[in-house]
């Protein structure tokens, strides 16, 4: 290239650098100023944001005295398009603030100052706030709505506002009393920990008042006169929502109380102090539909007023920004039958070990009652327990049977022990002699003969006792039941002795109660019956149903996890095969070992009983299973280590149907 070559290529590049330059307006520095800022309000936190005349630090605690009444809400910020114009340039910034159930949005706008080579943002409250001023703050008022009510069938008030009394130490009326003193001698009265109410009390300001316990107001034996008798303590009346008892349906209903810190940080702001919510079981479930949502309104004042200035102004001096109407929750409706889950609980409330009591009508799939008894501490036996049902299972090996072409009338072999693969099986002790050897389908369900049913599990597959499980509506689904629940689990595989515990209603095999009253009320209802317990779930139908109880540790058969629900067999059982299993359970009480079911008033009483085995003592501690049919009623009763499920479960089966009528 020659020397003229050169000159000119090195004169167009300065002139192309020259326009390159020319330009560049500031406009990228101007918009990573600008986003900065967004950011930074975003944190709620400017410290590190340049002023135009305003100091970092100060600036960014005006920010958080602004902001302070929406803790610990944050606002998301974003920068829209600049408009530069002389060294200036301004941006509109684009709040979005998530207040309680709803979002506060709208959109200031900032300005920026080129200094040097650096972009300065302008302080102004109004870049916070539309048309917020020097020395405004925002506010906020609240209002919440009462909780709704739990309803039972017939729309049957099972958890309302109910009348309470707050029994406490109030500080002012203590006087020249001691504090601990009177703590101490509250506490002995209604039956707290004095040490620990006595420390919460002297760690208390001067003006609280500190609850020691809430009663009942509907038969508590404490008294205003023995309360008012130690120097500070007052009762002070409430409401609260309550079921008609402190133990009624509690592990399946749940509580609802005042929000604690916990509660409050994880519903984040959904909740706030002072908010009732719910914990555990349906209070928790429909927390939301229950509690619906609060009042909110956003105000700008102008900060430290007093009370005397605030009379004197419009409104208080408060200037409304944003409001979020109060929303009045739900009632949830269910299934329940006050007086029969009473009953039940009433039932098991003399039974010690874990218990439960499920009754549910089969033309409908409504729950009636579950129970789950005062041993199972507060874990919701009823619906979440994971037992091995034992014979009761008998009822699907039946179906199971029948659909490879036998009947009642069949004849099946019952020896005295079978050993399968070295492992020895026998039937339950006691079991009649008479009934052994050669013998009817119908009657080796009667007398319940392990032997004869495990001799069947060369023409019934493990696959075959799944199907016939979930043609019972056990061990699938429940998507019309609204609540958390275990509705069994049948491995559709195994081989040798698994499958032949599974035979018995062992090995993997496991029920919940609920399951159990399922399976009966299949048979009663000639369908597979699909269980309803709430009505309206609504759009909160996240299951919790027994959260925060552990289960106790009999509740499952085996280490290993239970098996997944299985779709339904697309066979449901038919008609006929239900009639042919409800005359071998029928035979139950008719000529098997619950005779003494005859004697139940009404309907003819058919029923099947369970003995499972678990854990590894030697003997083994047992599960106390029945189930039954009563007219359009079914009814599954289990005791965790109850002996024989017909004198131990029997009993309690028996006072049920008869009060029940």
């Amino acid at each position: 290239m020659g020397k003229t070559s050169k000159i000119s290529a090195v004169l167009i590049g300065l002139i192309l650098g020259g326009s390159l330059v020319a330009c560049d307006d500031g406009s990228a520095g101007a918009r990573d100023a600008a986003k900065q800022l967004a950011s930074a309000v975003s944190a709620l936190d400017v410290g590190s944001v340049a002023f135009d005349g305003k100091d970092p630090g100060a600036a960014n605690e005006q920010l958080n005295e602004v902001f302070r009444a929406l803790d610990p809400a944050k606002p998301t910020v974003e920068s829209g398009e600049l408009t530069l114009e002389s060294g200036t340039a301004t941006v509109p910034l684009s709040y979005t603030w998530k207040i309680g159930s709803g979002e506060w949005k709208y959109t200031t706008s900032a300005e920026l100052k080129k200094s040097s080579d650096q972009w300065l943002a302008v302080w102004n409250p109004a870049t916070l706030v539309p048309g917020l001023a020097e020395g405004e703050i925002l506010g906020t008022l609240s209002q919440s709505p009462s909780r709704a009510e739990i309803l039972g069938a017939g729309d049957a008030k099972l958890v309302t506002y109910r009348p309470v009394v707050n029994v406490g130490i109030d500080k002012p009326l203590l006087a020249s009393a001691d504090p601990a003193a009177s703590a101490t001698r509250l506490a002995q009265l209604v039956g707290v920990d004095p040490a620990a109410y006595a420390q919460q009390v002297q760690a208390a300001g001067p003006e609280a008042f500190v609850t020691a316990i809430t009663l009942r107001e509907d038969g508590r034996t404490i008294t205003d006169d023995q309360i008012g008798e130690v120097p500070g303590a007052r009762a002070i009346r409430d409401f609260l929502p309550l079921a008609p008892t402190r133990t009624f349906a509690r592990a399946l209903l749940g509580t609802a109380a005042e929000a604690n810190a916990e509660q409050i940080e994880k519903s984040g702001g959904a909740l706030k102090a002072g908010d009732t919510t719910g914990t555990g079981g349906l209070q928790q479930q429909y927390d939301e539909q229950l509690r619906g949502s609060n009042g909110i309104q956003v105000f700008a004042e102008k900060a430290g007023l007093t009370a005397e200035e605030r009379q004197t102004l419009l409104n208080g001096g408060r200037r409304a920004l944003f409001q979020l109407e109060m929303k009045v929750g739900t009632p949830l409706k269910t299934t329940l039958d006050p007086n029969l889950q009473q009953l039940a609980e009433d039932i098991l409330g003399k039974v010690g070990p874990a218990s439960a009591i499920v009754a549910l009508r089969p033309s409908s799939g409504a729950v009636l009652a579950a129970a789950s008894g005062p041993g199972s501490n507060g874990y919701d036996t009823a619906l979440l327990g994971q037992y091995a049902p034992g014979s009761i299972f008998k009822i699907v090996d039946s179906l199971a049977m029948i659909r490879t072409g036998m009947t009642p009338e069949s004849t099946v072999e019952c020896p005295a022990t079978l050993t399968v693969d070295g492992r020895t099986f026998k039937n339950a002790e006691g079991y009649p002699a008479a009934s052994l050897g050669s013998v009817t389908l119908r009657d080796a369900f009667a007398h319940s003969c392990n032997t004869a049913f495990i001799n069947a599990r060369d023409t019934v597959s493990q696959a075959q006792l799944e199907a016939a499980a979930t043609s019972l509506g056990v061990a699938v689904e429940a998507p019309s039941l609204g609540a958390g629940a275990f509705l069994g689990s049948v491995p559709g595989e195994a081989t040798g002795t698994e499958h032949a515990a599974s035979m018995i209603g062992q090995g993997k095999v496991l029920m919940s109660p609920l399951a159990a009253a399922i399976m009966a009320g299949s048979v009663a209802k000639g369908a597979p019956v699909s269980p309803q317990l709430v009505l309206n779930p609504g759009a909160d139908d996240e299951a919790a149903g027994g959260a925060g109880a552990t289960p106790p540790a009999g509740a499952t058969a085996s280490a290993s996890a239970p098996s997944a629900p299985a779709p339904p067999s697309g066979t449901p059982v038919a008609a006929a095969e239900a009639a042919a299993l409800a005359d071998m359970m029928r035979a139950v009480v008719t000529s098997g070992h619950t005779g003494f079911l005859a004697s139940v008033p009404g309907a003819p009483v058919a029923a099947k009983t369970g003995t499972a085995e678990f854990g590894s003592d030697n003997p083994p501690k047992t599960h106390a299973w029945i189930v039954a049919v009563h007219g359009d009623l079914a009814v599954a009763v289990f005791v965790e280590e109850g002996g024989l499920g017909a004198t131990v479960s029997g009993p309690l089966l028996k006072e049920f149907l008869t009060a029940a009528g």
